[in-house]
């Protein structure tokens, strides 16, 4: 039979009392044991001690027990143990595992990096992102033409990727006005433009703004220059504009033959450049190979870094070759490309997927124009890189991406047979 409720209350009571009386008696045996001889020799004042200590801990945790039973039952449970008080726990254990993770900087842009650093985060919190800032197209370029701020899109994403944020807050930043003169505008780039009006500077904005957003690691940009990206194509044309760069093959096809800065000798953050040099492994992409990744390369003295760096460096290859930038692309296509841009053979290795694509997947996406990047074993060898083949796809809303978690674990194995 079940006791009522306050019975059980005073049962209660009544345990913890008995709690208070022992820790009383020994406390009080503590006293005797000091004034029942003239002197008092060390091993009198060792028990004593002893007592003492031990009868302040019952008496303290009878206290304890009692006041927050008193304040549970009378308060409207003001103090009780929270429902996520478990959650919060394996937070804070899984914080201080991934603390002593290798350190890792990831350099590229798009949705590619951000893909990538969300599996990235299981396995370690030592991230330093380093994000391309020449995206001059959609709400970005309309806040960096409006505001003058650096275009705050890829940040924004790779912020999300990395944040212990609510599923609701995700929303939130994801969210895009669908009308009126913010149309097409998302939340999460308004946040940063308003942290960007009220920091000293774009980094600094950044920073707060992961602070926000309880951010895994740190995410840089390469430099805090206003730049955009200028292409180069075979047959001499030339395209000005991130955002154009991957769209001339409508208007002007054509390999591309390199990309350049609008202007020349942009220097990096001092972080950038230390966060290489004390990683233990460097990762380039995935992305878009003109737009998101060389770009990184062409600031001053990053290329020069990599290359000079002791840590591990992976490239992860593209699964799909990209209209207006890579038809044809094969795996030592992409990598001479880098090798040509940078001027050093800073690749290690590099990732490649084998996995299997539906075909109804392959149809639509040669419909657009795009491929799987054929892999040239040989040649790629000859560049003097190991290649790793693994299956990396994943699907998503019918686009192939890269699986976060495959990708991410491929790179911590590959880490330690190094």
């Amino acid at each position: 039979m079940k006791l009522p409720k306050m019975v059980q209350l005073c049962l209660k009571f009544k345990q913890w009392l008995v709690s208070g009386i022992i820790g009383a008696i020994f406390f009080l045996g503590a006293f005797l044991i000091l004034i029942k001889d003239a002197v008092i020799g060390p091993l009198q004042i060792l028990a004593s001690v002893i007592l003492a200590v031990i009868g302040i801990y019952f008496v303290l945790l009878c206290l304890n027990k009692i006041f927050l039973k008193f304040v549970n039952v009378y308060g409207n449970g003001i103090l009780k143990k929270p429902s996520n008080v478990k959650e919060i726990t394996d937070i804070l254990y899984r914080r201080k595992t991934l603390s002593k993770g290798p350190k890792i900087v990831a350099i590229g842009g798009g949705t590619g990096i951000s893909t990538m650093l969300r599996g990235l985060k299981q396995y370690t919190s030592n991230i330093t992102a380093v994000i391309t800032v020449a995206d001059d197209g959609g709400g970005s370029g309309m806040l960096r033409d409006d505001l003058g701020m650096l275009p705050p899109g890829d940040i924004r994403n790779c912020m999300l990727a990395l944040a212990e944020t609510e599923p609701v807050l995700e929303k939130l930043m994801n969210y895009r006005f669908p009308e009126g003169r913010l149309k097409g505008q998302s939340f999460g780039n308004l946040f940063l433009a308003a942290m960007n009006g009220i920091s000293n500077s774009f980094e600094e904005a950044v920073t707060h703004m992961s602070e926000v957003l309880a951010v895994t690691g740190r995410i840089l940009p390469v430099t805090d220059e206003d730049v955009h990206l200028v292409a180069e194509l075979e047959d001499s044309t030339v395209i000005c504009g991130e955002s154009k760069i991957g769209e001339h093959h409508h208007n002007s096809p054509g390999r591309i033959r390199k990309v350049h800065f609008d202007k020349p000798d942009v220097k990096p953050l001092p972080q950038v450049l230390q966060a290489i040099e004390e990683a233990d492994i460097i990762v380039l992409g995935p992305g878009s190979l003109y737009t998101s990744i060389i770009p990184n390369l062409l600031v001053s003295d990053v290329a020069k870094a990599i290359d000079q760096s002791k840590a591990l460096r992976i490239y992860i290859c593209n699964i799909m070759t990209q209209p207006g930038e890579t038809e044809q692309y094969t795996v030592g296509d992409h990598i001479k490309a880098i090798q040509d841009h940078s001027g050093y053979a800073m690749i290690d290795c590099c990732l490649v997927n084998k996995g299997d694509i539906s075909e109804e997947i392959l149809e639509k996406y040669a419909q657009d124009g795009a491929n799987p990047v054929m892999i040239d074993l040989s040649r790629v060898k000859r560049l003097g890189i190991r290649l790793f083949e693994r299956d990396f796809v994943k699907m998503h809303h019918n686009y192939v991406r890269h699986d976060p978690d495959k990708l991410a674990s491929a790179i911590l194995d590959i880490y330690k047979i190094h």
